[in-house]
């Protein structure tokens, strides 16, 4: 008996379903193309998913939280997972992708082959589907390696890097002086939870022992607090293969983690204030951070980041630190990291998120085109989510063009790409979103509050050079006027979900919270809430030739900061009334197009 093959056809197929795979298919799919997004594991969000809980890192700085889809899911979870449960965040990024109707998603599936054509473009991906026994075959036009491990790589022939370049080849002062192929590490997390009561822990025998005076140094010099600290530490392999020795990686850090909180727990200065702490989770899956990277059409360096990354074709921005740790992670003697400074945000462009020689081959996520250093600054999750967005939307112009990646990446489609992502919420470093439609000549006024005119400036939240957007009691109105009356299909709305909420900051005591869930889980944990800064519920009038205005659209419990509303009618004018917010005293708007 032969396994049977389940045949898929699309326009897109995006193979790993991390936050940059999530967003590239969702980007796809909403612009039309036809998308089967694979995934080796039997949920979504990659190293944010419940079985590896790390938190979502990006840009540092005011008003530099990344938007579009990644700041669409957060709000999400903020809404829909109050207590902070990781196993609700995997069950809201299913949700955002079964809904999609032009998408198809496949879990369980891990890709083991392709077939090529003679260009060297993917003709299909082939995957087992353990839970089902069978085999899935997805035959597409374009395809997106979003795994992180670059699996189409050495699949497809597409030219790779694994490794540390040597400091004079890009001229990278973070760079070692001769070429290896170290790599930084993975991580078992763990953890904890307060009880009502005393919580013992006994180690299993196999745990590694900190205790001893030679030893404690392996612990004691590294943030050890479960309650500010998701013990990233706990980290190896990086000075070996960080996907052949996966499983052996396990093997190593799993006791190290037992032999951690054994520390932590029983030995140290903290084990009176932790009595009533046990243990709550520990993986058993190791979050990577680094293993090949796909050459592109252009390699983004160490000197381009900390320069701000000027592209004309920038399609995403970073903002983490340069983060790069050491090769031998848990057992280097002194920090695990050395962090660099780089400006926030950083341009990213276009030219890295594709293979430079497998024509039909898009990539996002820690993957992409860039120099060793350069990715210790663009692997982390909001950046990836950015990239993945970016990636889609490419593909799905790219689908409907009947063109390749690299077409994608120069004249009218680069500029469609840029305005598209725009459009979207997504923020591109150096460009303003172009306004167009009714609202670009319209006349607009407000009946009351400041700021009216930056509903329209293209700059859809607050930034260095001051404040954007409306600011105006609720019940108020900004009034679009048409110099004549014309057709209305869609208004656009951007409001304030505050963008400089601190969810990953550590206060003395507190309990630190992530995106997704918190690092520890305390007695006194307050449910998690929706800004209060975004507006709740709103209306959308049209003004009438009889000079009347009148109800077109009502929302009545938004929690979104991009908000599309659907209009199908003939005004001579568009009004906005927000009505109620999440607990703030008035309305901030940043955008508010007719279209």
């Amino acid at each position: 008996m032969d396994y049977p093959t389940q045949r898929l056809s699309a326009d897109f197929c995006v193979v790993g379903g991390g936050l940059a795979g999530l967003c590239a298919a969702l980007a796809a799919a909403r612009h039309g193309a036809k998308t089967v997004l694979v995934q080796d594991r039997p949920v979504l969000g990659g190293n944010a998913s419940s079985e590896i809980r790390m938190h979502v890192c990006g840009a540092h700085g005011p008003s530099r939280r990344e938007t579009g889809l990644l700041e669409e899911i957060q709000l999400d979870n903020l809404r829909y997972n109050a207590g902070s449960c990781w196993p609700v965040f995997d069950s809201l990024l299913w949700g955002l992708a079964r809904r999609e109707p032009l998408l198809t998603l496949v879990l369980d599936a891990g890709v083991c082959s392709c077939e090529t054509a003679a260009d060297r473009s993917i003709r299909s991906v082939r995957a087992w589907q353990g839970p089902t026994q069978r085999w899935i075959e997805v035959e597409a036009r374009l395809f997106a390696d979003c795994t992180g491990d670059a699996v189409l790589a050495p699949l497809s022939g597409a030219d790779y890097r694994v490794g540390r370049e040597a400091r004079s080849e890009y001229g990278e002062s973070e760079a070692p002086a001769e070429a290896d192929a170290c790599t930084m590490g993975s991580s078992i997390l763990f953890q904890t939870m307060e009880f009502t009561t005393p919580q013992d822990f006994t180690p299993p025998a196999w745990a590694m022992d900190f205790t001893a005076p030679e030893r404690r140094r392996w612990v004691e010099n590294r943030g050890i607090d479960p309650t500010r600290s998701n013990f990233w530490w706990i980290e190896v392999g990086g000075a070996d293969d960080t996907i052949g020795n996966t499983e052996k990686h396990r093997d190593e850090l799993l006791p190290i983690a037992y032999g951690v909180w054994d520390y932590v727990k029983n030995h140290s200065a903290a084990r009176d204030r932790l009595r009533n702490f046990g243990l709550e989770w520990v993986g058993a899956l190791p979050g990577k951070r680094e293993s090949r990277r796909y050459l592109g059409d252009h390699v983004l360096t160490q000197g381009e980041v900390q320069s701000g990354g000027v592209f004309p074709d920038v399609v995403a921005y970073g903002g983490w630190k340069i983060d790069n740790h050491y090769p031998k992670g848990f057992w280097h003697e002194g920090p695990g990291t050395k962090y660099t400074d780089c400006p926030s945000p950083f341009g990213i462009p276009y030219r890295c998120l594709y293979s430079r020689n497998v024509p039909n081959l898009f990539c996002a996520g820690r993957d992409i085109s860039c120099s060793h250093v350069a990715m210790s600054a663009t692997r982390v999750m909001a950046t990836c989510a950015l990239c993945g967005q970016a990636v889609g939307t490419a593909a799905a112009i790219a689908a409907r063009e009947h063109a390749d990646p690299r077409d994608v990446s120069k004249g009218p489609l680069l500029a469609e790409l840029q305005r598209t992502l725009l459009d979207d919420d997504c923020m591109l470093p150096g460009h303003r979103r172009e306004v167009r439609g009714p609202s670009a000549a319209a006349k607009l006024a407000a009946t009351a509050g400041e700021g009216v005119e930056r509903l329209r400036d293209g700059m859809d939240r607050d930034w260095d050079d001051g404040g954007h957007g409306w600011r105006a009691p609720l019940g108020s109105a900004a009034e679009y006027r048409f110099a004549e009356e014309v057709e209305l299909h869609e208004a656009r709305l951007v409001f304030d979900s505050f963008l400089d909420r601190r969810e990953n900051d550590r206060p003395l005591g507190g309990n630190s919270e992530c995106s997704q869930g918190r690092y520890y889980r305390a007695l006194a944990d307050k449910p998690r809430a929706v800004p209060e800064t975004l507006v709740r519920a709103f209306r959308i009038d049209r003004l009438d030739a009889d000079g009347e205005w009148r109800r077109e659209a009502e929302v009545t419990d938004n929690h979104q900061r991009f908000v599309r509303v659907p209009l199908n009618c003939r005004a001579q004018g568009l009004r906005l009334v927000p009505l109620s917010t999440w607990g703030a005293p008035d309305a901030h708007v940043f955008a508010f197009d007719a279209r």
